[in-house]
């Protein structure tokens, strides 16, 4: 516990010096000043509430289905959000799905106490990630249900090691655990945890949902026609080195490109466009006239990637020269095979597809080029992958019903 005391202190003290000079660090602390009290200022009194905490933003996004199973099965819990990274607190701080948003103060046995006394929940979700020992304890000792839900765990981690057995405990401190995969569940059965139910994902159910509820985009559709579409989503600098290189040798004919870059500063736009040999066009200067006949559409905002898949026949998604690939799921949800660089061995799903024979990384121009000429050439076996990748999906959805249904029968038993 020492240990654990220092390291996360140091951390702690490493984010408020790193405060001076980064943005992101920035909005970490001053995001906690006078927090706790605030939070006691807004919480009204004789509310039900649960606590649901994320560590950023695609954590939340795993939550989300289960946020909002949660809150149309039980429309007067009040959730209370929280988040420990400003990327994920300061794009969801308005979400309408939970009642109150807040930062996690920081790791301490002080905050923990008097944070969980404030918020008082009947229970606790943690998603995939996040284990900070004092809030567990506390839970632990005030007997509070605690489950974590769509996590993954590999061998190498410290839980698994032999000197990992501080971190051990912490999870045997956990009410129920809900995994993705048979090689999660099997790791914990070798530390003697029983509590856990394999759920798969609900990530799954989420782009299933986002799925279903995409609008038509009229100068999309405009700019379609009757052309097929490679979309690259959420792109960076080599992503979209490697589609200018495709799109400016002109070999797919009939073909008309998306891109949708992970930022969207002004100077990245324009260097995107001054590399285009054909014709392009940005979506916030496009219209029914200049959109017909552009072959290359650049998404110069951020929100409409998700929408956008539904107008592809193919989808390269970026990251994957970066720290790791992008939302992959997002894109077969639709029916398509995807594409995308070679770091992607860390996401399940990535590997997966790619074993189903529905996703191909790629290292070079080369590469790309020639995996979706062959593609586009063979309306066969760009049809009989796209339908691999629609049904990976929908076998894969349910993981939300598996965990709600679950906490519901165990909520019950602990109350009788």
């Amino acid at each position: 516990m020492l240990l654990y005391y220092v390291t996360t202190q140091v951390y702690f003290l490493f984010i408020h010096i790193a405060s001076i000079f980064n943005t992101k660090a920035r909005l970490w602390v001053n995001g906690r000043k006078n927090l706790l009290n605030n939070i006691k200022e807004v919480l009204a009194n004789n509310e039900n509430r649960i606590w649901i905490h994320c560590a950023s933003l695609g954590e939340f996004e795993q939550g989300r289905p289960v946020i909002e199973r949660l809150k149309s099965l039980n429309p007067e819990l009040k959730i209370v959000l929280t988040f420990f990274s400003p990327s994920g607190f300061e794009v969801r701080k308005n979400y309408k799905g939970a009642d109150y948003i807040f930062y996690l103060p920081p790791d301490s046995k002080s905050n923990a106490k008097r944070f969980i006394s404030l918020i008082n929940p009947q229970y606790v979700i943690f998603v995939k990630y996040e284990f900070w020992a004092n809030y567990i304890n506390e839970l632990n000792s005030k007997k509070i249900p605690l489950y974590l839900i769509s996590a993954n765990f590999r061998k190498g981690q410290l839980f698994f090691r032999w000197y990992g057995g501080f971190y051990r405990d912490i999870l045997h401190k956990f009410s129920y655990l809900f995994v993705q995969n048979e090689s999660s569940f099997d790791l914990l059965k070798s530390i003697e945890i029983s509590k856990v139910t394999i759920s798969g994902d609900t990530r799954f159910d989420r782009v299933v949902d986002i799925a279903s509820q995409t609008k038509e985009i009229p100068l999309v559709s405009l700019f379609k026609n009757s052309c097929k579409i490679v979309i690259g989503g959420s792109t960076w600098s080599k992503d979209n080195e490697l589609l200018i290189d495709l799109i400016n040798s002109k070999a797919l004919n009939s073909t008309k490109f998306i891109i949708a870059p992970h930022e969207v500063h002004e100077k990245d736009i324009e260097e995107l466009m001054d590399s285009l040999k054909v014709k392009s066009i940005r979506f916030s200067q496009a219209n029914k006239t200049n959109v017909i006949d552009s072959l290359v559409l650049i998404i110069d905002n951020i929100g409409m990637l998700s929408s956008l898949y539904r107008y592809a026949s193919t989808a390269y998604i970026g990251g994957g020269f970066e720290k790791g690939i992008h939302n992959t799921l997002e894109a077969a949800t639709f029916g398509m095979p995807v594409i995308f660089g070679p770091n992607y061995h860390r996401f399940a799903e990535a590997v997966e597809l790619v074993n189903l024979g529905a996703a191909f990384p790629v290292h070079s121009s080369k590469e790309l080029n020639d995996i979706t000429i062959d593609l586009f050439n063979d309306e066969a076996k760009l049809n009989h992958l796209s339908e691999i990748a629609r049904n990976y999906v929908n076998n894969n959805k349910g993981a939300t019903d598996i965990i709600i249904d679950k906490i519901n029968h165990l909520q019950a038993s602990f109350s009788n």
